[in-house]
């Protein structure tokens, strides 16, 4: 598949990778389970636009389901493939996107195999962002004082009974049907989630992640490692961490064993 944009497809990453971009910093890391050989099932994507229009994109095969790094992929390239369609460039970023979502479900129900994964988008105009999802895939905006500024609500009971404060994030994270994901690229009656439009801070820090980093940190956590200093030294502490909640969990937190990917992006003084 030929593209402009970046594509991280069955990383192994030892560290994240930096990219600097007209747009901003954006640092990428990917990794399968620690300590398994198990393939990656999850895919990234950063594809600029233009010199002000940036998306991020993350897919998280779906655990439990066959074929989950081949649902991951096939969602991602259908995604920058519309993006990067040079017919359809007279249509808007957000429609481009939402298109993008369509032919990623349709590929993905396509390869008839069963095969279902989360699929999550940024887009980035100038100063502006909002978010598109689909599963449990979370996006995070963060401010440098420790704020969070906005989080996507996961397509799980558990996200829903957070999001209505019925549980509580610690509730959340041990809950029974934590796991089961109510909407995914893959199946018939997918469903989009658009978040609505947001203004960037000069200081803000946008995160995209599967959900091995928040089955295994709870928000706070992820917020405080990240929301302040040299971006790819923090990311370096974040995934330290995941790795031992993951393999040596302390009594009381939560533990999942997964392939963990994050995506982050700071805005440049423009």
């Amino acid at each position: 598949m030929s593209t402009r944009g970046h594509l991280f497809l069955e990383e192994s990453m030892e560290q994240a990778r930096p990219l600097e971009l007209a747009h901003g910093w954006v640092h990428v890391y990917s990794a399968p389970v620690p300590g398994e050989s198990a393939r990656n099932e999850d895919s990234a994507a950063v594809v600029p636009l233009d010199a002000s229009i940036l998306v991020l994109a993350l897919a998280d095969g779906a655990g439990g389901h066959r074929f989950g790094a081949e649902a991951s992929q096939t969602a991602i390239k259908a995604l920058v493939r519309t993006l990067e369609d040079p017919d359809e460039r007279s249509r808007s970023p957000r429609e481009r996107i939402l298109d993008g979502f369509e032919a990623a479900n349709r590929d993905v129900r396509e390869l008839a195999v069963g095969a279902m994964t989360t699929l999550t988008a940024v887009l980035i105009e100038e100063w502006s962002v909002r978010s598109f999802h689909v599963g449990d895939s979370p996006v995070l905006l963060l401010g440098q004082r420790g704020k969070l500024k906005a989080q996507t609500i996961d397509h799980t009971p558990a996200g829903y009974g957070l999001e209505a404060g019925l549980i509580d994030e610690h509730e959340a994270l041990h809950h029974a049907e934590r796991h089961v994901v109510t909407n995914l690229v893959g199946i018939e009656d997918m469903r989009i989630d658009m978040g609505p439009e947001l203004r960037l801070a000069p200081r803000d820090t946008l995160v995209l992640a599967s959900d091995g980093l928040t089955d295994n940190l709870q928000t706070g956590e992820i917020v405080e490692l990240l929301r302040m200093g040299n971006l790819g030294r923090q990311i370096e502490l974040l995934v330290e961490s995941c790795r031992v909640r993951m393999l040596d969990p302390e009594p009381g937190h939560a533990s999942k064993p997964d392939d963990l990917t994050i995506v982050t992006f700071r805005p440049k003084k423009r």
